[in-house]
């Protein structure tokens, strides 16, 4: 599969301040494959060593910090020539070797000419525990879920993508393009991002097998709720997981403790919630005060939405049948068309390092579903998931706000269009958001 994510990584090993990487990503997102696949495509050697598979290996890096012992015994170990940059190091399952880590800090200080990549399972719990951890020495970078182009491309429709890539002007989508790039839409909604489940579907058109598939993915998450540290947090992470969509099927999708368990207290579960935020299961988007920057400044943290990690999951674990596929636009608007604002917030998650916020007021109740910051701006965006595409919240917010909103966005399955300062996108053009506003900002200059 074509990963967007192969093109960072050659970035990185250009680079002439490369330091250690880190990978970070949910289970089964396609961290092993990636990192192999690079190293057999740029690299004479590939150096791949498991902490899960290998435990003895661990004992390299606890009997000394010496790089040049540890790569000596690693040579020993996997019989594989370790050359500096012509060698690519692969440590995988990190999660539970914490000198492995830190001796990331030493092959940035004392041998930077060796190419190192990490990656493991609910490694984002392990970098959140107060332990020692080389700030400044590695970098990062989060693999997510298949975007919709990178499915499409799996999909083996290049001549979608070529045409969605090379939209320069804002007119509406042609019905032989918009008609087949909504089917591939609801597809994806089915499959999701996950690479096994797109990989079964794009080649071999099973749907029972991406069924069970994903069913098999939700269960290996449940099972890793067990690895807390804590085993009293484990009932309280698979209930609030469980809950999700539940609460996004509520018209106000504000997370409420009491949907897990009547009479629950956010002090009880806030703990089993970061747990999810740190194994990057879950999306925590906080509602927002004010458009100002930063936005963080303005989070009202009493009130937030939690969204998956995926839309297909999201889907499999709503369980609702792939048959809603034939059923007008029923994938769009089930549960209140949680899915489809799912699949918007975790499209822009790629797009935007800044995480999304949302706003509302009260009295009288307007709701913008997601706010996204783009360079020194903030764009208000509206998620509409039929045809009515009534943008009431997004009038209120410009009345509110009128100096700070250059541009105002919604996503739904009308036509692409620019009303005024008003940008309509079709859903499945999300992942062409930065060069939509881009043309839209010239067009209203």
């Amino acid at each position: 599969m074509e990963r967007q994510m192969m093109d960072k990584l050659i970035k990185w090993k250009c680079s002439k301040y490369r330091k250690p990487l880190i990978i970070k990503g949910v289970r089964q997102v396609g961290k092993t494959w990636i990192l192999k696949e690079f190293g057999k495509l740029y690299y004479q050697y590939v150096a791949y060593i498991n902490f899960d598979e290998n435990i003895e290996y661990r004992q390299f890096f606890q009997i000394t910090k010496d790089v040049q012992r540890i790569i000596e015994n690693l040579i020993i170990a996997t019989g594989t020539k370790i050359i500096p940059e012509k060698t690519l190091i692969i440590f995988d399952e990190i999660q539970d070797c914490p000198e492995v880590i830190n001796s990331l800090k030493y092959f940035c200080e004392n041998a930077p000419d060796y190419h190192i990549v990490c990656a493991g399972s609910l490694l984002g719990i392990q970098l959140a525990r107060p332990a020692s951890f080389p700030v400044g020495k590695v970098q990062f970078l989060q693999l997510n879920p298949l975007s919709f182009t990178e499915f499409l491309l799996a999909n083996g429709n290049d001549n979608l993508v070529e045409y969605i890539n090379h939209i320069n002007t804002i007119e509406e989508i042609p019905d032989a393009f918009f008609n087949q790039l909504e089917e591939k839409l609801k597809i994806y909604f089915i499959t999701g991002g996950m690479p096994e489940s797109v990989y079964m579907w794009t080649h071999e058109k099973d749907i029972n097998e991406v069924q069970n598939i994903l069913l098999n993915i939700v269960d290996a998450y449940q099972r890793d709720f067990a690895k807390h540290p804590d085993k009293k947090e484990f009932p309280k992470i698979s209930m609030i997981f469980n809950s999700i969509p539940s609460q996004l099927s509520k018209e106000n999708k504000k997370f409420l403790y009491k949907v897990i368990k009547e009479g629950a207290r956010a002090r009880e579960y806030e703990d089993a919630l970061q747990w999810l935020v740190n194994a990057h299961l879950v999306y925590k988007i906080y509602r927002c005060n004010h458009p100002y920057l930063p936005m963080s400044a303005y989070d009202d943290i009493s009130a937030f939405k939690i969204y998956l990690v995926d839309v297909g999951l999201l889907r499999r674990l709503s369980l609702l049948a792939p048959s809603a596929f034939s059923e007008g636009h029923r994938l769009f608007t089930e549960f209140k068309g949680a899915l489809t604002e799912n699949f918007v917030l975790q499209s822009l998650s790629n797009i935007y390092e800044v995480t999304p916020r949302y706003w509302n007021q009260i009295n009288p109740l307007h709701e913008v579903d997601f706010l996204i910051q783009r360079e020194n701006d903030i764009f208000p965006i509206e998620v509409k998931s039929s045809n009515n595409i009534i943008s009431s919240s997004l009038k209120k917010y410009k009345e509110k706000y009128p100096k700070e909103t250059k541009l105002r966005i919604r996503y739904s399955l009308k036509n692409l269009s620019l009303d005024n300062d008003l940008l309509n996108i079709p859903l499945f053009l999300i992942d062409q958001t930065e060069q939509l506003i881009e043309l839209a900002l010239k067009n209203i200059k």
